[in-house]
């Protein structure tokens, strides 16, 4: 059985509860050691072979799924497998060899740069939308960030703080100036740093973050009242009803 464990976004005690118990079982583990936090390694069995997937090719991962296929193998991808994770091929591969698969979710960084900039992501009357995207040149990218950007919605870029001058410039076209932009480097690192900014100065107070990290852009970041009707107590809902 192969398991595809979100390891989550750094911090190894913000790894689930499931994950942490597969690891324990797992005889193989595959991890990858460019971006997993490796303190995760301390989970696994004593025994356990690991194996560093970011010196590795496609084929020669799944050499070692064919190689170890009567054991157990964890496959550490980091934040959510879901997202980002390139794990479509892989299972590709042990479809077609009849190796049993279970992904388990993980804590996506969004989520957790999210809740390091206290901040929620969506703010009634400012925005009811979280967009998931990236920017670059050498890659297969259907959408267009400057589309994305004319619904005004809460972004979140992923892999891209290499473009951030020409993302700004784009996105200038489309947002006020003044929009907030957080740009937060390896959420829940120990080095972990978090830049505020809007779109007029973004760049340039982010000019020395090169890698891992995430760009936020939106509205809802900026500090207004605007409170949810959930807990307003004029509001009723199936669970409470206003009081007369």
């Amino acid at each position: 059985m192969v398991y595809f464990i979100g390891a989550g976004p750094g911090d190894p005690e913000l790894i689930t509860l499931k994950a942490y118990k597969i690891l324990q079982k797992c005889d193989v583990v595959i991890y990858a050691g460019s971006l997993v936090n490796k303190e995760i390694l301390n989970f696994t069995k004593k025994d356990a072979k690991i194996f560093d997937s970011s010196k590795l090719t496609l084929e020669e991962i799944i050499d070692i799924y064919k190689k170890y296929k009567e054991k157990d193998i964890a496959r550490l991808h980091t934040g959510d497998p879901s997202i980002y994770g390139a794990i479509n091929e892989q299972i590709y591969f042990l479809e077609e060899m009849n190796i049993p698969y279970e992904i388990i979710p993980g804590v996506s960084s969004a989520f957790a740069a999210a809740a390091k900039i206290k901040s929620e992501l969506t703010a009634p009357d400012i925005s009811q939308t979280v967009i998931f995207t990236r920017y670059g040149k050498n890659i297969p990218t259907p959408e267009n960030i400057k589309e994305l950007a004319k619904h005004k919605s809460t972004l979140i870029i992923f892999l891209s703080v290499n473009y951030l001058s020409e993302i700004v410039e784009t996105l200038k076209t489309e947002y006020p100036i003044d929009t907030p932009v957080k740009v937060v480097y390896k959420a829940t690192w120990k080095d972990e740093k978090i830049i505020h900014g809007t779109l007029e100065n973004i760049t340039e107070k982010a000019k020395e973050i090169k890698n891992t990290a995430l760009i936020f852009v939106g509205e809802v970041f900026k500090k207004k009242d605007t409170f949810s009707k959930l807990y307003d107590k004029n509001f009723s809902h199936k669970f409470r009803k206003v009081k007369p």
